[in-house]
């Protein structure tokens, strides 16, 4: 009494292992390197001077970033002195005329009172 027991085989191809159903896609073993392709492909030294340029290049742009930034206040801060100066001229010139009308008024009615000016 010998038995015969029939294994069925898994169907082997050129990417491994294949399960025989032309609707699933092939297995491909787990790539368990976090490390990125570009980094395992380039040396060291190449991929601390790209990081050195990367560094200078974001410093340099910070440095324009802020002369830019300082520049622009530096402009708001003339316009606001000077509409303060425009201001400031406007309330004198107006405070001169009051001032003169009524220095003007002042000395018109002290006239009237001097005898010596009517005559």
């Amino acid at each position: 009494m010998s038995q015969t027991i029939a294994i069925a085989q898994i169907a082997s191809s050129s990417n491994g292992r294949s399960s025989g159903r032309p609707w699933k896609s092939a297995k491909a073993p787990t790539a368990r390197s976090h490390i990125q392709p570009g980094a395992k492909t380039k040396s060291w030294q190449d991929r601390m001077m790209k990081e050195q340029k990367e560094k200078a290049v974001k410093k340099l742009q910070t440095e324009l970033k802020e002369e830019k930034q300082a520049e622009k206040e530096r402009r708001k801060q003339i316009t606001l002195e000077r509409r303060k100066a425009a201001e400031e001229r406007k309330r004198a010139e107006e405070l001169k005329i009051q001032l003169g009308a009524r220095k003007a008024a002042r000395l018109r009615k002290k006239a009237g009172r001097s005898k010596k000016i009517n005559q």
